[in-house]
């Protein structure tokens, strides 16, 4: 083994471990626009969600009105 070897080595490492940072990098990214993307759907849904809630809440209402309706003329008789 020369001086040289360890050196050279060394420097293949630190070049293997570079490209491994690099390519983290590039995944860390990625993974941040994913959860980003995800995000803005989990919005929407929950948006949607909240105008069904509403809308079935409006329906609820309508289906009770006759009913209350029903009790109180039968409540007169």
């Amino acid at each position: 083994m020369t001086i040289d070897e360890p050196s050279e080595k060394l420097a293949e490492r630190h070049e293997s471990l570079a490209q491994s940072v690099e390519m983290l990098v590039i995944e860390n990214r990625n993974l941040v626009r994913e959860v980003s993307t995800v995000g803005r759907q989990v919005a929407e849904l929950g948006k949607f969600t909240n105008g069904i809630a509403r809308g079935t809440a409006g329906l609820l209402s309508i289906a009770e009105s006759p009913e209350n309706r029903i009790t109180r003329l039968e409540g007169q008789l």
